[in-house]
């Protein structure tokens, strides 16, 4: 298991990207990779495991096309994308009696 401390969601939509902060974030099972410096202190009878890694600044991975926006924004952008692609496999799926006529 993992906690990650000031953990956010990045969401990208089109040209645009916003982050979600999450906060404290538990990442639960046994198929977790983890990428960095590992620290290992010991305190009483646990073992405590500090890593750090080389993404300290978010922004710092973002390409130089995508545009920032703020969270209610990246969420009605993900919403209206979603919308866009059910309507769109629904709209496939009533032509499919025109590949039956050729």
């Amino acid at each position: 298991n993992l906690v990650l401390e000031d953990a956010f969601e990045r969401i990208i939509v089109g040209e645009m990207y916003g982050d979600i902060p999450l906060g404290l974030y538990v990442i639960r099972g046994e198929n977790v990779v983890l990428l960095g410096q590992v620290v290992q202190l010991r305190d009483n009878n646990s073992i405590i495991m500090i890593v750090s890694t080389a993404w300290q600044d978010p922004t710092r991975e973002v390409p130089a096309n995508l545009t920032k926006v703020t969270a209610s924004e990246i969420k009605q952008a993900q919403k209206a994308e979603k919308t866009e692609v059910m309507l769109k496999g629904t709209m496939l799926k009533r032509m499919d009696f025109l590949d039956d006529v050729g």
